[in-house]
């Protein structure tokens, strides 16, 4: 049965490409909602990791412009040195605001956005990582309606990420990394 959900927030750091891209071959070319990736990068990386994902996904994606419309069915992945936020008004934001556990972009920044925009037709996935990026917002996302997914720690490529979430409680589901595509395709398509 297909949920009314509008976006789905992803945030990974160390491993973070592996999992996106076995993430995001497991969309249908009919996913309903938008999809929004942080991967923690240095502000000087190049902006190839949209062109990268593109090869792995039968969704368009891009790295967006500033109060660029958010669509369903694209992915958009947040450029080096910017955060990516979510307006109330289906808008992306950048910005250069101070980093947010020594990242920018930031994965907390993405999803506190987009659970204020989206509530409970938000679903957030943290993935991969050696930090605790994502744990704070992916909590927001629970506490205001929203489903939470996260990686098992024993598929992580680096653990540090998805444990901090579990041990604040706020994950919903814990999934090991090739089932969270297929697990996200059948919650909001019903394949």
């Amino acid at each position: 049965m297909r949920r009314a959900v509008k976006a789905v927030v992803m945030g990974a750091s160390w491993g973070g490409l592996n999992a996106f891209s076995t993430i995001l071959a497991a969309l249908p070319a009919r996913f309903p909602a938008a999809v929004l990736l942080v991967q923690h990068q240095h502000a000087s990386a190049d902006n190839r990791l949209a062109w990268l994902l593109s090869r792995y996904s039968a969704l368009p994606v891009r790295a967006p412009e500033d109060k660029e419309e958010i669509l369903p069915g694209h992915v958009y992945v947040a450029p080096p040195g910017y955060h990516m936020l979510v307006n109330e008004d289906d808008t992306v934001a950048l910005s250069t605001y101070r980093p947010v556990h020594f990242s920018r972009p930031s994965i907390d920044e993405l999803f506190f956005s987009a659970g204020h925009a989206y509530g409970a037709a938000l679903v957030g996935v943290l993935l991969t990582g050696a930090n605790d990026d994502g744990s704070d917002g992916l909590d927001y996302i629970r506490r205001r309606g929203g489903h939470t997914l996260v990686q098992s720690p024993q598929s992580s490529e680096a653990p540090v990420m998805p444990e901090a979430a579990i041990i604040k409680g706020a994950a919903r589901e814990v999934l090991d990394l090739e089932r969270i595509g297929p697990y996200l395709a059948d919650y909001l398509v019903g394949l």
